[in-house]
């Protein structure tokens, strides 16, 4: 698919990827630091034509949730899935109409193959959270995620920010929302009690970089997915991964070192500052204030993108 709001570019040469047995010894290390969840995401994992033997290699060592489109996940392999120990699905719906949906991967009955998908893998007991990235192309239906979710048994829904990584910054003027359409949007949600609601903004945003822990397809760690295009705390393949969580700016990221901070957010997360992803694409500086939160957006107006963040692109 070539999905218009993806964080990633996908164009990496797959040569340049880890091998299966660097994934595999990679995994085992996890495993002998005593981790506890391992998450997949992407691009998408299942394109990778060894990924099940690599859900295999972890053999139920760690809790196990993938992000995916789902289109792929039909009975027999929802069913492989679940013997796999996979415990949850976060599965990406750009849009809960299928013609919107369809239109922003750019592939006909992508709608209907993902809802397929996730209904396959709920018919095994796996979890599913619906996630949808929040844009000019559906935030007049949020509610409709609710709904599927209620309707086909998914437990949560997640509403994403925009980020300007990947496609999504290629097609950031199409794509993007004002923070005031963006928090309306938010408010006209009706959530039933069978299904949790979780999104990436005010008041419900604190900095999360102190949990999270990534790796790049190509083995470089780089703390959040979200950071991909702007870190680099080493290769590991090259060194410990316990060793690049203890780079100086990781650690920074980690501590909430922030120049300013929404007391609301800090109150309800326990941490200071929101997404330093965002602060830094819109500032140029890690320290800076989230521009997604309606107190300390400081006039930063997020339909338009930082010249110097578009000239990296060139």
């Amino acid at each position: 698919m070539d999905c218009k709001l993806c964080y990633a570019d996908c164009k990496n040469d797959p040569a340049q990827e880890l091998s299966t047995d660097q994934w595999k010894a990679f995994i085992d290390e996890l495993v002998a630091e005593n981790f506890l969840h391992i998450f997949f995401e992407g691009g998408e994992p299942f394109d990778r034509p060894d990924f099940e033997e690599l859900l295999a290699h972890v053999n139920r060592r760690l809790y196990v949730a993938i992000r995916t489109h789902a289109i792929g996940i039909d009975k027999e392999r929802a069913k492989r899935l679940k013997e796999l120990g996979v415990g949850r699905l976060y599965v990406d719906l750009f849009a809960a109409q299928p013609d919107i949906q369809d239109e922003l991967t750019g592939s006909p009955g992508s709608y209907s193959r993902a809802v397929a998908g996730m209904e396959n893998a709920l018919a095994q007991g796996i979890k599913v959270t619906i996630l949808g990235i929040l844009s000019r192309k559906n935030h007049e239906h949020l509610q409709d995620y609710v709904d599927l979710a209620e309707r086909i048994g998914a437990d949560q829904v997640g509403v994403l920010r925009l980020y300007p990584l990947g496609r999504a910054k290629k097609n950031w003027a199409e794509l993007s929302l004002s923070i005031d359409e963006m928090m309306s949007a938010l408010n006209s949600v009706k959530v039933p009690p069978s299904v949790q609601l979780m999104q990436s903004w005010h008041p419900k945003d604190g900095n999360c970089c102190w949990q999270n822990a990534a790796v790049s397809p190509t083995g470089q760690s780089i703390g959040c997915p979200y950071l991909r295009e702007y870190v680099d705390f080493g290769n590991v393949t090259e060194r410990p991964f316990l060793e690049t969580w203890d780079h100086p700016l990781y650690r920074q990221l980690r501590q909430s070192d922030v120049e300013e901070s929404c007391a609301e957010c800090s109150q309800t997360q326990g941490t200071l500052g929101g997404c330093r992803s965002t602060a830094y694409a819109f500032h140029g500086r890690f320290t800076a204030s989230d521009p997604y939160c309606i107190h300390n957006n400081q006039g930063v107006d997020l339909n338009v993108l930082p010249q110097w963040l578009l000239r990296e692109d060139t």
